[in-house]
């Protein structure tokens, strides 16, 4: 019993491929809306300009946040890497927990929601005042969940740190 809940594990792998398909989508995604700033370049003012690279970032910063998922989520639940000493690992993955996992994607989170909160501020005369006024709602509840679990995530490894010295 015990070897069949261990090895349920492995059942998380699929899950890991779809979102690594996810990020070629997400990569398919960059280079149209690249190709359509490059092709449109003579026919853009500076804010329809801003708005098309700030698309950019968001979709840049959604695919670092696939990136932790999937690295980070597993190594944490599946199974190590083997990548001790290869010159591309992540400096983030030496001390990956469940933990630290959760925080680095609230802030990404918070990342994603800034670039979108600054596309809506850009473009707001053509959005309802209830949409802006969600918006940084929605935004501030990820400010205050991340710092939250941050402050959850430091006690708890106080709490470890004072156990494992008695």
């Amino acid at each position: 019993m015990e070897r069949l809940i261990f090895s349920s594990r492995w059942l998380q792998a699929p899950l890991y491929l779809g979102l690594i398909v996810a990020q070629g989508i997400y990569v398919v995604q960059f280079m149209m809306e690249l190709s359509h700033l490059v092709a449109d370049i003579a026919h853009l003012d500076e804010a329809k300009t801003m708005l098309i690279v700030l698309g950019l970032i968001d979709v840049v910063m959604i695919a670092n946040l696939l990136i932790m998922v999937i690295i980070g989520g597993y190594e944490t639940f599946v199974s190590r890497l083997d990548i001790e000493g290869h010159p591309d690992q992540p400096e983030w993955l030496s001390h990956v927990n469940a933990g630290v996992l959760k925080v680095k994607l609230a802030t990404a989170l918070i990342g994603i929601s800034s670039i979108h909160l600054l596309k809506s501020f850009i473009n707001a005369a053509q959005l309802e005042d209830r949409v802006l006024t969600w918006q940084v709602g929605i935004h501030i509840v990820f400010v205050f969940s991340a710092f939250m679990m941050a402050i959850t995530d430091k006690v708890m490894n106080q709490t470890l740190h004072l156990q494992s010295k008695h």
